[in-house]
């Protein structure tokens, strides 16, 4: 098995390096091989890949099992963990298993709603949300369960991010929401996508300034106008400004004008925060290519992450 110890993602964090992470969907069936393809191209170009728990409420995969996939492939995961689907004791159950299979990077969310997805009958849990998610990850690598019960067989050792919105249209919102967060044991930050890089600026400055924590820009691949106007109105909290549509819309090929705003995205976010977080649906292949058009090189091929093989 690998050896939960070694985390090159949290090295990177630790380190101060400029990090670089992508998102990935499990598998909506048994096969995998689809999801592995997507991330191997990754492999190299980014510290670690984010494996989603049930995005907007859509059935996959358990983002645990295919984290545990990714991680014989030796890539890094980042276990997303969602609250709607499971109560305080399943959660804790899942994290101690998450933990002992090697997966050492948790985010900590709340969870789409039910309705947003394709079982929109099913019953949500929300037993917890995400604030709560995290004090209860802090207490289990302290050895205690919720309810502060000693853990007889070891604590876990799990390394906990959680999501932030800079574009939140509440500022004291913002700003109580990062802060409880931080004091739950957050110790990275992944944003939703950015658009308003003033706004991002402005919670560097204000908000984030001082806390020593990463903050990682979420940059998303516009693939086209019609891409475009379907997030704006199908993605809460989204506000993708009309010169970023009518430039796609003017373009001779909108996949490529998407690939260079990408990339002029993450030029503007490497000047504000200490990283990237890239969502490209579907043609995560294109990262790599975004990545080289901001001059950002491939990690050192040395990188920890490729001796975590499993055996």
């Amino acid at each position: 098995m690998t050896n939960p110890t070694k985390n090159s993602f949290r090295t990177a964090v630790e380190s101060g390096e400029f990090l670089i992470t992508a998102e990935v969907a499990p598998p909506k069936g048994g096969n995998p091989a689809h999801m592995v393809q997507m991330a191997q191209t990754l492999k190299d170009r980014v510290h670690a890949i984010n494996i989603t728990d049930g995005s907007r409420a859509v059935m996959r995969m358990s983002s645990w099992a295919a984290s545990v996939i990714l991680r014989q492939q030796g890539i890094e995961p980042i276990c997303q963990v969602a609250c709607r689907d499971r109560n305080r004791i399943a959660l804790q159950a899942d994290l101690m298993g998450i933990n002992a299979l090697g997966i050492g990077n948790i985010l900590a969310l709340t969870g789409d709603p039910v309705k947003a997805g394709d079982h929109p009958d099913a019953k949500s849990v929300f037993d917890l949300e995400s604030v709560r998610l995290l004090q209860l990850i802090t207490k289990l690598n302290q050895g205690v369960d919720f309810n502060d019960k000693p853990l007889t067989d070891q604590a876990t050792d799990l390394f906990t991010g959680a999501a932030v919105d800079p574009q939140l249209k509440s500022w004291s919102g913002l700003q109580s929401r990062f802060e409880k967060k931080l004091e739950a044991g957050a110790e990275f930050f992944q944003s939703q996508l950015i658009c308003d890089f003033d706004r991002l600026e402005k919670f560097m400055d204000q908000i984030a300034a001082g806390t020593n924590k990463p903050i990682l820009a979420g940059i998303f691949l516009f693939k086209s106008a019609k891409n475009a106007n379907f997030i704006n109105k199908k993605v809460p909290g989204v506000n993708i400004p009309d010169e970023i549509i009518d430039r796609l819309a003017a373009a001779d090929d909108q996949l490529q004008e998407g690939i260079k705003i990408a990339a002029e995205q993450v030029k503007i976010a490497q000047q504000l925060c200490q990283g990237v977080h890239m969502m490209a649906v579907r043609r995560e292949d294109l990262i790599p290519q975004i990545l080289d058009l901001a001059g950002i090189s491939p990690l050192q091929k040395s990188s920890p992450v490729n001796d975590l093989v499993c055996k």
